[in-house]
C-alpha cells in the first residue's frame, strides 16, 4: 500500500470500553457513548457511526462529480445507508446498501453521478472488493 501523497485531514478519537464504553474525538466535537449493536442502550454503535459517515462522504463526492458535470443537483438530495454486521463462518464481516435520492434529476444523469461518486468517495475506495455493497437509485 502505498501511502498518501499529501495528508488533507487526521481524524483523532480515543475510546474507551469498546462496544460498551464511550468515544471521543480530540476535538470534543464527537463526544458518543456506544452500546451493542441492537442493544436497548441509549448509546449508538460502530456500523452506525460508519454509515453515517460514508452516507456522508458518498454524498459530498455526488456534490463535487454533479459540479464536474455541470449537473444541478435537487435542493433535497439524500443517501440513506444501511450497514450490516455478520458472520461468513467464524469470521465477522460487513455488508452495506447505499440508497440515494435525487428527486427531478433524469435517471440516466443521476446513475452518472452515483457511478462516478463510487469512483472517487474514500469509503467506496476503502471497501471496494474488501465487502458486498449495493449502491442504488431510490
Amino acid at each position: 500500500m502505498q501511502p498518501l501523497d499529501k495528508v488533507l485531514y487526521t481524524a483523532r478519537t480515543h475510546t474507551q470500553g469498546g462496544r460498551d464504553g464511550s468515544a471521543r474525538s480530540s476535538d470534543g466535537r464527537l463526544d458518543v457513548r456506544l452500546t451493542q449493536p441492537g442493544s436497548t442502550g441509549d448509546g449508538t454503535n460502530p456500523e452506525q457511526l460508519f454509515a453515517a459517515g460514508w452516507s456522508a462522504c458518498f454524498m459530498g463526492a455526488i456534490k463535487i462529480a454533479a459540479s464536474k458535470m455541470k449537473i444541478s443537483l435537487p435542493t433535497s438530495p439524500a443517501v440513506d445507508a444501511e450497514v450490516d454486521l455478520g458472520m461468513r463462518g467464524d469470521a465477522y464481516e460487513l455488508a452495506a446498501r447505499l440508497t440515494v435520492s435525487l428527486p427531478g434529476v433524469d435517471r440516466e444523469v443521476a446513475q452518472r453521478l452515483l457511478a462516478a461518486a463510487h469512483e472517487t468517495c474514500p469509503y467506496a475506495r476503502a471497501t471496494r472488493n474488501n465487502i458486498a455493497v449495493s449502491i442504488e437509485l431510490a
